[in-house]
């Protein structure tokens, strides 16, 4: 008998009962369902479902997560050894080396992530009777890729399960929540455990514990850190770094496990858009607003309203452009502003959405140097207003035609009245 067949007697001897979600879950995840519609019906047919799309997102990912394995360990070693001169992808980035530093840091923290958040979905869904939601398929895979390298495991498995109970769960699961649930997570280890979560120890695997070695009197190690290029600018140390613009497009640069490579994350969401899983209203008003808000900030500096020493001053005349290639900007308006359910549903109100996202993101970089990154907070703050968004961009379309009815003009072969008495009803 065949794993299917097995997967669906399991699933009809279960039926009704409390465990039949479990089985449920396991047979449509590997599967299509036996059941399907009947013949001569008004349904609307098509391949696609839920689980798919989710899939595909996933899909996106892959190539971002295998890339951020290698670049653990490429950081990790070069923080010891010092950048390579001549830096060659095939002897000093893609090795063996650098992939197991990546499977012993990284793949760790995908597995808790879907166990973690996974285990809770079960749980709801087996206590309030319905099927497990794959919602947490995107969301399993996004967490890993969006926090620090050096992120403990039991402090991922608190914040997994905080966020998809208070992020997902009481709005009533996946398509209800009002708050991206990866979002949620990471904004949780931010205020719950931000010396984990920012500085310059924690971005480059192993900078960490050797600077607590140090400080507990070790004399026979080097100290490293692996500052972020954000973090140089946010103290005005723009000239002390060595990356190339090459660097930071390709993403051999430290950061967040996921979101250092905006090439990889470029061909993801060219991906998204062709599939049309992902919205390009959103990612290009978003990055139409990163390059506005930059751009303001670069004209400050040209018009000479900033002083050098200013705190802001780094992070101010950093070119415009370059903020989408660094920190986790990219990552956010390709996987996460995206969202279809926390996002803006209406096409005028996906323009304004992303366009905020990306100017606020950016306005937060500046004008909060302990932590320079900004774009988890602007997406969760636009989640918020989406729905307003949308509710005003309806009015609007509502108003408008109304305004088109009242002045619709009427035909002489409506000289009886009716028509003049039914528009001046509507109106």
């Amino acid at each position: 008998m065949s794993l299917k067949s097995k997967l669906h007697e399991l699933k009809l001897k279960y039926q009704g009962k409390k465990m039949a979600p479990a089985f449920n879950a396991f047979h449509t995840f590997l599967f299509s369902p036996d059941e399907t519609t009947h013949a001569g019906g008004t349904h609307v047919k098509s391949a696609d479902d839920l689980k798919r799309t989710m899939n595909t997102v996933i899909m996106a990912l892959v190539p971002v997560l295998i890339f951020s394995m290698f670049n653990a360990g490429y950081q990790h070693y070069s923080a010891i050894n010092g950048f390579p001169a001549d830096f060659s992808l095939m002897n000093d980035f893609l090795t063996w080396d650098n992939f197991w530093i990546g499977i012993i840091k990284v793949l760790p923290l995908v597995v808790v992530s879907y166990a973690v958040g996974l285990i809770v979905e079960f749980i709801f869904a087996v206590i309030k009777g319905h099927e497990v939601e794959e919602g947490y398929l995107v969301t399993g895979m996004l967490v890993p890729l969006i926090v620090p390298v050096d992120t403990p495991l039991w402090m991922l498995s608190v914040a997994v399960v905080f966020g998809v109970v208070i992020g997902k769960e009481v709005f009533g699961g996946t398509g209800m929540n009002i708050l991206n649930p990866a979002l949620t997570i990471r904004a949780f280890l931010f205020f719950a455990y931000p010396t984990w979560m920012s500085g310059d120890k924690v971005w480059v695997y192993g900078a960490r514990e050797r600077s607590e070695e140090i400080l507990a009197g070790a004399t026979n190690v080097d100290a490293f850190s692996g500052e972020t290029i954000l973090g140089f600018l946010a103290q005005n140390k723009g000239a002390e770094m060595s990356y190339s613009v090459s660097d930071m497009f390709f993403g051999f640069i430290p950061g967040s496990v996921g979101e250092t490579s905006a090439f990889l994350i470029l061909l993801g969401g060219l991906f998204l858009i062709f599939t049309k899983i992902a919205s390009w209203r959103i990612m290009l008003s978003a990055v139409i607003g990163s390059l506005v808000m930059g751009l303001i900030f670069n004209q400050v500096v040209e018009f000479g309203w900033i002083a050098e020493s200013s705190k802001f001053y780094g992070l101010m005349s950093f070119d415009f452009w370059k903020h989408l290639i660094v920190g986790g900007l990219a990552f956010g308006i390709v996987y996460m502003a995206t969202d279809p359910v926390t996002g803006s549903q209406t096409n005028k109100g996906k323009w304004y959405y992303g366009f905020f996202i990306g100017f606020i993101s950016v306005m937060i970089r500046v004008f909060n140097p302990a932590y320079p990154e900004g774009v988890f907070l602007a997406i969760l703050l636009m989640n918020v207003f989406a729905p307003t968004i949308d509710h005003y961009v309806v009015r609007g379309n509502i108003k408008n035609r109304m305004n088109r009815l009242k002045n619709a003009t009427i035909y002489p072969k409506d000289s009886d009245g009716k028509a003049e008495e039914l528009k001046a009803e509507t109106v």
